[in-house]
């Protein structure tokens, strides 16, 4: 690991002016290119104390030997060069996006002396008309289909085509009218090339004029009485819309445009683009990136519209390309893709109307292809078996933690607080084994006592459950009668618990105080992802590409998650907590019909016992309890409409109304189900 200072400039070397740098490691490869408009002030933050830089940077710095750098005119060509020096040396440290496919393109090879209609992938050529990127080839393959039939042009290999120059006959296309046939002479080169011509307006979105055109030659060959001819022009016409009705119109304005969204977390972001010509999603496609950099949302705009323009000239460039956040400065960003295009770029956010509604279906989904990469990642055998070995040697564990138990805390500004214990095995969860805690040992607002309280609880039962079972207690043993896992008979290898050193000297005060020597415990805190470790003053940082990070993430988060679902749940259920509740032996079907007969608690309590008993289901005996029940029950104070200082009567169930956004509100109807879990 290298001293950032032992490379450092010296002062005055440094220039303050446009231009481009590389950090190199100790073997002389590019590790980082970056871009600044001034380079002295750029640089400079990258010296400065190593506690105040980013974990991320910090790595970056402390693997670099040395830094060079190259000075520009303005911020363009800076742009220019940075993608240009990304692209020679793929750095490992730079945002660097992978298709998750790789997408096919219609392509038409105007370089060639007869152009060809064929589907295209990988890099792009010069000479090349593109379209697309298309979701499957077979989508192109059908809409050459339809359009072969009015713009004829050649199809076949170059192999093929020299076959039927050779002999004189053409292939079956040629034959059946899909093809003019330049290979034997039936259209000169100018006017199969005229063709081809035609048939990239026609997918560049200038539908309009060809479709009125072969409307116009319909009509004039129907008054000529020409009516097969007039029939074919026909059947021209519909594939031609038929072709057209395949891309949706989804602005009425026939925009050319790029959409660019971002999904994004922590470790990873994912970028979805819709490319719509002449109002009509004509491509779509996707990257997603680990975020080896400290880097904003707008920088993976930036780095997103490098790598999607960077090799485009002309009409591949559109006139306007939306995105969710704008590069800072804008300006030369938005310059370059004008060279680029040699024409006007507008660079913007939608702010209304269709193109804002069309930008929040490209965020969706950019966030289900993100969703889809982390279940693909997860699901994958060999590396979940890679980040449990990863997490073994940062943590230095003597094998991997095949059962990995983590706990959270939750409550509302100290009321009723809750725990929950999520467990993982072999890299995935087990929901079954899911437990939740309300905090009993006392009241208020204190995670760490928390935490000490519900890791207490926990391996003291996991104590009880071993003594009954004895040490070397075989696996039937660990199962109650039905077959399923007794609660808390197994022993986790490692215990994460969500929060930084406070947390973690909690719980592993609580397991010593238990007399448990042989379970790890860590923390992980969210703010920076840094990994504590008991008794140790500074934290364990996993590089963020590091599928050992992404594990324990994915635990904590899943911790927090069934955690805060359980204290909404409980919060809603204290808020419409009724004295019926407190009855003995007066189920729901009872308390409904009781609500019912009286219309609310409030006029249940004046009711006589005799009144009581009218209630079907209820007998003199239950009318007594109740009645006993509610006398010695305080009368709920009323609620108070905040907003205007309204008393406010009973509601028909007997609970208080309250007012909207309110403590009470119910949880979301879409909140998982977590009946599993059990609470303790």
């Amino acid at each position: 690991m290298a001293d950032p200072s032992s490379y450092r400039p010296r002062p005055g070397e440094i220039p303050d002016s446009p231009g481009v740098y590389r950090f190199r490691d100790e073997h002389r490869r590019v590790i980082y290119v970056g871009k600044a408009k001034s380079l002295r002030q750029r640089l400079a933050n990258y010296f400065q104390d190593l506690a105040g830089l980013h974990p991320r940077t910090r790595t970056m710095v402390t693997t670099a030997a040395s830094v060079e750098w190259t000075v520009v005119s303005t911020e363009v060509e800076a742009l220019q060069l940075e993608y240009s020096w990304i692209k020679e040396y793929d750095p490992r440290f730079n945002v660097k996006y992978r298709d998750d496919k790789s997408y096919p393109y219609l392509a038409v090879t105007m370089n060639e002396e007869y152009p060809r209609v064929q589907v295209m992938r990988g890099h792009k050529k010069k000479g090349v008309r593109y379209f697309g990127p298309y979701g499957h080839a077979w989508a192109i393959r059908d809409t050459v289909d339809l359009l072969l039939r009015v713009f004829p042009v050649r199809t076949c290999s170059a192999g093929v085509f020299k076959n039927a120059a050779r002999t004189g006959r053409p292939c079956l296309l040629g034959y059946i009218g899909k093809c003019s046939a330049p290979c034997v002479g039936r259209v000169s080169e100018e006017e199969h090339r005229e063709l081809a011509e035609e048939f990239s307006d026609f997918m560049a979105g200038r539908t309009g004029t060809y479709i009125r055109r072969l409307e116009k030659q319909m009509t004039d060959a129907a008054e000529e009485m020409e009516y097969e001819r007039a029939a074919r022009l026909r059947d021209d016409i519909e594939a031609l819309k038929k072709a057209m009705e395949k891309s949706a119109v989804v602005l009425a304005d026939a925009t050319d445009a790029d959409l660019i969204a971002v999904a994004e977390d922590e470790l990873e972001a994912a970028v979805q683009i819709f490319h719509v010509r002449g109002g009509r999603v004509r491509g779509q496609r996707g990257w997603v990136t680990d975020k080896v950099e400290d880097v904003t949302t707008a920088a993976l705009v930036e780095h997103a519209l490098q790598q999607l323009y960077g090799e485009e000239t002309g009409d591949s460039v559109p006139k306007e390309v939306l995105v969710p956040a704008l590069p800072d400065p804008v300006e030369p960003v938005q310059q370059w893709l004008t060279d680029r295009r040699g024409a006007n770029v507008s660079l913007r956010i939608p702010q209304r109307g269709d193109k804002k509604s069309l930008m929040e279906t490209v965020a969706r989904n950019a966030q289900q292809s993100l969703i889809l990469h982390k279940t693909k990642r997860a699901s994958d055998l060999t590396t979940r078996s890679r980040a449990l070995e990863e997490i073994s040697e940062a943590l230095d564990l003597d094998s991997a933690p095949l059962r990995i138990e983590c706990y959270d805390i939750s409550h509302l500004q100290g009321d009723d607080v809750v725990a929950s214990m999520v467990v993982f095995e072999d890299g995935l969860s087990r929901k079954s084994e899911y437990r939740r805690f309300q905090i009993k040992g006392f009241e208020g607002q204190d995670d760490v006592r928390s935490m000490h309280e519900v890791i207490t609880r926990r391996f003291r039962r996991y104590l009880a459950e071993k003594e009954k079972t004895g040490e070397w207690a075989d696996g039937d043993e660990l199962k109650d009668e039905e077959g399923r896992p007794k609660r808390f008979a197994y022993p986790p290898q490692l215990v994460v618990v969500d929060g930084g050193q406070p947390q973690v000297a909690a719980a592993k005060r609580a397991l010593d105080e238990l007399g448990i020597d042989d379970i790890a415990v860590c923390g992980l805190a969210k703010r920076l992802e840094e990994v504590w470790l008991p008794d140790d003053d500074d934290p364990v940082v996993l590089p963020r590409t590091s599928e050992g990070l992404y594990l324990l993430q994915r635990v904590r988060d899943e911790a927090h998650r069934f955690a805060i679902t359980y204290q909404r749940a409980k919060r809603a259920k204290r808020f419409r907590a009724s004295p019926l509740d407190d009855v003995p032996g007066l189920g729901e079907t009872r308390k409904q019909a009781l609500i019912k007969h009286f219309g609310s608690v409030k006029k249940l309590r004046s009711a006589t016992i005799d009144q009581i008993c009218e209630v079907p289901g209820i007998g003199r005996k239950t009318a007594e309890t109740i009645a006993v029940a509610l006398a010695q029950a305080a009368p709920a104070a009323p609620a108070v409409n905040t907003a205007t200082g309204e008393i406010m009567e009973d509601m028909e169930d007997g609970t208080p109304g309250t007012t909207a956004g309110a403590p009470g509100e119910p949880v979301p109807a879409g909140a998982p189900d977590e009946r599993r879990g059990q609470e303790t």
